[in-house]
This record gives structure tokens, sequence and C-alpha cells, in this order.
């Protein structure tokens, strides 16, 4: 008997975004790609901020002179001018700078954070577990903006200067999200941790750091890509309302476009629509891309949601001879549906 083997895919087929993205169809692959590229946009504007954008964050004049406040788009400022007189358009290039080391440090300072507490609360149980769920419970049903001011205010007396700003704000959002990691990865270590291997782990001696970190931890995190991307949405929107409501960076230390949308609120009153819908609109097109990805991947992991490809491969056909006895299945069927009160009928298609 000849065993069918499956050659092994290659490595970055294997990749958690390839391998749903080849696995996706239709709509959701449309979804997948548009934030996929989107997001790919926003983090090498981020990437490459110091070679396109035309000036500085915080510069107000060139060679020619100052720039001048609220100057409509022209093709010395693509996008006009602030009514602080910065370049629009540099400003919003260098914020993405700004979002996307708030993003990484604030998702990274979480995940770590959450990951560690919720192993442990879900692993040793006990008074410890019932502590850290109260607390965690109070911190998640708290407001969340609210809160990253409150933190904000304690870090960096509501603003500070570029790392100072950033570290403040990242710290911010991850008391926030720390809640969401903590829940999840307790969730599935109390799951795990009944499953026959574990008990076999136990069994043979291996030690209380090793059954976590290496059997239950390697298959608590499946989930964690999903959360991070649509966190990664969540953390953007608190940066910006930090940044508007004047708890963010300084605008001498780093472009953020939450504060470029606060200083340009007397400017739609009158007229000068360019200083707001830039930075909104950034704001808009990120956050976007970041959720398109985020629920395409949700609906790619939910086998009652996911849309399967349709095989390039043909079905196998079912042979016309079989062993039955009697002739063909074919044979067979139609003769079994014959009408009992014909015997006739059936003697002649048993002799055909």
């Amino acid at each position: 008997m000849s065993t069918v083997v499956t050659p092994k895919r290659p490595l970055w087929q294997r990749i958690p975004v390839v391998h749903q993205l080849r696995q996706s169809v239709g709509l959701q692959r449309g979804m997948l790609v548009a934030g996929l590229v989107i997001t790919a946009i926003f983090l090498l504007t981020a990437i490459f901020a110091p070679l396109l954008a035309p000036y500085g964050f915080a510069q107000l004049k060139d060679a020619s002179g100052n720039f001048g406040a609220q100057q409509p788009p022209s093709s010395t400022h693509l996008l006009g001018t602030t009514v602080s007189g910065y370049d629009v358009l540099s400003r919003v290039i260098w914020g993405s700078q700004t979002a996307a080391l708030v993003i990484i440090v604030a998702l990274v300072l979480s995940i770590f954070a959450g990951i560690f507490i919720g192993l442990v609360s879900g692993y040793i149980g006990g008074w410890l577990d019932r502590v850290l769920v109260t607390i965690g419970d109070a911190v998640y049903a708290f407001p969340s903006l609210l809160l990253a001011i409150v933190f904000s205010i304690v870090i960096s007396h509501g603003q500070s200067n570029l790392w100072g700003g950033i570290f403040s704000a990242a710290i911010s959002i991850t008391v926030v999200f720390i809640p969401q990691y903590f829940r999840v990865i307790r969730a599935e270590t109390i799951r795990i941790k009944a499953e026959a291997y574990v008990e076999s782990a136990k069994v043979i001696g291996a030690s209380s750091g090793r059954i976590m970190f290496r059997h239950i931890l390697r298959n608590a995190t499946r989930t964690l890509p999903l959360i991070f991307t649509l966190n990664a949405s969540e953390a953007l929107l608190t940066l910006a309302g930090l940044g508007f409501l004047g708890f963010g960076i300084e605008p001498t230390a780093a472009a953020e476009w939450g504060y470029d949308l606060n200083k340009s609120i007397s400017d739609v009153t009158s007229g000068i629509w360019w200083t707001a819908l830039f930075p909104g609109l950034a704001i808009v097109l990120v956050v976007l891309g970041l959720t398109l990805v985020g629920e395409s991947l949700n609906d790619l992991a939910d086998p009652r949601l996911r849309t399967r490809r349709r095989s390039d491969t043909p079905l196998p056909v079912l042979a016309t001879t079989s062993d039955v006895p009697g002739g063909s299945l074919d044979e067979v069927y139609r003769i079994d549906q014959l009408e009992p009160d014909d015997p006739k009928a059936r003697e002649r298609e048993e002799d055909r």
C-alpha cells in the first residue's frame, strides 16, 4: 500500500499574513489586499520620511524667507501651510513616523506585559489569579482615552520632547491594552494546562517555568496577531486623541496629526480647509488600513466566516464498475428502485 506524501510548503508561504492572503478569495481577499497596501504605504512613508518630506516638521522658512501662515496649496507648498506657518505636507509625512513609533512601542510593551501576567495568572491560579483578574477588569472597564490622559499627565506632565513624548504616549496606551492581552492569554493558559501533554510534563519533573514558557506559551499565542492588528488602529486613535486634547508631543519636538487637527479648528470656520483636511485624512486612511487587515485576518481565522478557495484539482470520478455482487453500482441501484410488484421487470433487469 503506497503512502501519499504531501510536499512541504516553502517558508515564505507559511508566514502568517502570506498564508492568509493565499487562503482568501473574493471580497475577503480584496479587503485584505487593500488593508495591506494602505498599511505598507504608511510604514514606508514613516521609514523614508526624511527623504520624502520637502521641509522639516518644525521648519518655518527657507532661503526665500518665511513660509507664511495659512497659505493655500501652491507649487511651493503642495498642501499649503498651517496657522503656525508649518508646511502641511511635511507635517503629514513626519507625523506618520511619530505614529508608527508610538504604535510599535505601545504594542510591544503591552504584548510582553500582558502575556507574562496572563501566563502567570492562568497557570498559578488561586488568590493571585483573582487579584489580577479584578485589577484587569477594573482597568478594562475604565474609559481608555481618559486613562491615557491621566497617565500622560503623570508621566510627562502633558507634553514632552520627541522620545519622552513617544514613551509617555506609548506607556499610556500600554496600560489600556494590557488587560486585553491578559484576558486572552489567561483563558488560553487555563484551557491548555489541562491538556494531557502538560500533565505528562509535570509527571516527568519539568519545572513550572519550563512548562509555562515552552509548552503553554507556544500554543496560547496563536490569536495574538489578530489582536495586534486591531489594537494598532486603536493605538493611533488614542495618540491622536491625546494630541488633539493638548496632551501629546510638543510641535517643535515632532509632528503629530492630532495636534495639527487641534490647531486647525478655527481655520475650518474661516474657509481654510487644507490645514484640517490632510491630517484628518491621514488618520482615517491609516486606521482604515489597519482595521481592514485586522478584520480580514479575524474572518479568515474563523472557519464559519472563511470563504473556501475552489480547488484547481478536479475531484476523483467514481468508477462505473464495482465488485458489489449483482453488477455495477448503477445497476444495483436501478434494480433496487423497481417496484416490488413487478417481478418480470426485475427479472429482465437481472438478466441484462
